[in-house]
Parts: C-alpha cells; sequence; structure tokens
C-alpha cells in the first residue's frame, strides 16, 4: 500500500515572512498647479419667462433654410387677457360649471368647449388642495378662469386655496352680514385682512415671479359668498352690501332644505324664496353702481 508522507520540518516549521525596511527618505509630491482658462462665452442668468416677449420669427435673406430671428423689429408686448370679476362688474353673462369629479381631463374639455369658468368644487367634490391643483393647470392651459369652493368658511381652507391661484373663491353658507366680512378679511393681507403671507413661493404670485401681485390680487379676485338658507335670504340685501363681496350665489338645496322641502327643491314657496332673494341683491346692485353680482350656477360632474 503506498503512502505520502511530508518533511517534519515544512509541518513543525512555518517560513518566516519577509518584509523590506522602510526608507529613511522621505518622498515628496509636488504641489498641483491649475490653470483656468478664460470660456469662450458669457454665462448669463436666465430671466423668467414672464419677465421675456419672444422675438418674432423671421425668414432668412439667405439660402439657408434656418428660420433667424430679426432684432430690428419691435416686439409686440401681449394684452393681458380681462379678469373674470372685470368681465362681470361690467354687465357681462357668463357661463360656467361645476366640476365635483377633480378630472383635469374634464376640466381642460370645459374649458376647450368655450365655458367662461369652471367652479372646482371642494365642499362636495371629493377632492382637497392637492386635487384641485392639477385641475387649475388644465384650467390654465385653456385660460379659463378657476373658481374655487371652501368645504367651510374658514381662514384655514381660504388660505390653502387663495394660495393655488384661483381667479375666485366661494364660502358656503354666509347666513349674516357678519360672517360676509370675516370671508372677506380672509381674503386679504394684513392690516385689511388676516390671510397668512406666503406670496414669494406659492403658486398665486406664480412663486414669487410676479412682481405686481400684491399690488394686484384685491382688484383680480372674485369674492362669492353663498346664501343658502331662509334666514340667510332674509339678510341678503345687507350681505351683498358688504365691502368686498362681489358676488351672491345662491344655494337652493340647502335654501329647500332649510324651509322643510328637503324632497321636493322645486317646491313653489321654495321658488318664490329665490325671487325675493334675487330682486334684494339687485336691488342692492343698483344702489351700489353695480358692484354687487347675483350667480346663479348649474352643477356638471
Amino acid at each position: 500500500m503506498a503512502t505520502v508522507t511530508f518533511p517534519p520540518s515544512s509541518l513543525s516549521t512555518p517560513p518566516k515572512p519577509h518584509f523590506p525596511k522602510p526608507s529613511k527618505t522621505l518622498i515628496h509630491l509636488p504641489s498641483p498647479k491649475f490653470s483656468f482658462s478664460k470660456p469662450a462665452f458669457n454665462l448669463k442668468t436666465l430671466n423668467p419667462i414672464l419677465s421675456q416677449s419672444p422675438a418674432p420669427l423671421r425668414l432668412s435673406n439667405t439660402t439657408s433654410d434656418l428660420i433667424a430671428y430679426d432684432n430690428s423689429v419691435p416686439v409686440p408686448v401681449p394684452v393681458p387677457s380681462r379678469s373674470l370679476k372685470s368681465r362681470l362688474h361690467d354687465g357681462e353673462t357668463l357661463y360656467g360649471l361645476f366640476l365635483l369629479s377633480f378630472s383635469p381631463t374634464l376640466a381642460e374639455i370645459a374649458g376647450l368647449a368655450g365655458y367662461d369658468f369652471v367652479v372646482v368644487d371642494m365642499e362636495h367634490g371629493h377632492g382637497g388642495v392637492s386635487d384641485a391643483l392639477p385641475c387649475l393647470h388644465a384650467l390654465a392651459a385653456t385660460r379659463t378662469p378657476a373658481i374655487i369652493r371652501l368645504p367651510e368658511s374658514c381662514p384655514t381652507w381660504a388660505k390653502k386655496a387663495l394660495d393655488l391661484g384661483p381667479q375666485g373663491i366661494m364660502f358656503p353658507m354666509i347666513d349674516s352680514p357678519k360672517l360676509a366680512r370675516k370671508a372677506v378679511s380672509y381674503c386679504r393681507f394684513p392690516p385689511a385682512g388676516v390671510r397668512g403671507s406666503a406670496h414669494t413661493v406659492v403658486r398665486a404670485s406664480s412663486y414669487g415671479i410676479d412682481a405686481g401681485y400684491l399690488s394686484n390680487y384685491e382688484e383680480e379676485l372674485l369674492i362669492m359668498c353663498q346664501v343658502e338658507s331662509e334666514e340667510a335670504v332674509k339678510k341678503i340685501e345687507d350681505i351683498a352690501a358688504v365691502d368686498g363681496v362681489d358676488c351672491i350665489q345662491m344655494g337652493p338645496m340647502d335654501l329647500s332644505a332649510s324651509m322643510g322641502y328637503l324632497w321636493d327643491p322645486g317646491n313653489k314657496k321654495v321658488r318664490e324664496m329665490m325671487k325675493v332673494a334675487e330682486k334684494g341683491v339687485l336691488g342692492t346692485k343698483k344702489k351700489t353702481q353695480g358692484r354687487r353680482l347675483l350667480g346663479w350656477l348649474r352643477y356638471a360632474t
């Protein structure tokens, strides 16, 4: 039988490792020298889109097919579209929809269809502020004014909605002149109101790019108060006369419920109460030189 044997020395005495002695000479690396040549172009800070006016395109006189800019031609300044508030104050009859689905596609379709405004309904619609924003984007793309109806008339909801930059805001369940004055105060910065200020970073001011926002927001924002109860109709002239209230929006469903006709909103007595409300607001409108408006809007999904 064959056997394998190992020399005893190879098992008992392992070889010693050999390390070279360290050198006493220090290694000095030369300091790196960097030189930057001046770039062939000048760096320029980009201007916000709102501050630029696009130059008109002109065909080049050369045989090239490229399109060149002709800077010698004066650039026309685009005329901003009139606000929803100014159009209503001028007596125009405008048509709009309530959007409860929070669908940006439906909002875009409404704008493309030619409606003058769309109410994004956060009171009875299922969405909140983050759901309303894409709808405002879609409406802005079609140059259609957006109105946000709040779920509750309070400063917190008003602040969050106004920061999105709608052209109008609607306060539900305004039953007295006192509540109407509070609603207006929620839309004004101090000292005229109690609205929280973040105008340098929110969409309403184009994220701080619109330098004229603080000077113009009061004149451009449409403030709407909803009258939705029998008691509120009795005070509707005083509600409409509150300084800052631009439009009274009736709530026929809640009005009928407050009158005991929840299951019969088309009851004759409800219709008569609606006529009383209309006369009250129109009478206030004449006394205040047309600054109080009556809104009659229809629902859509």
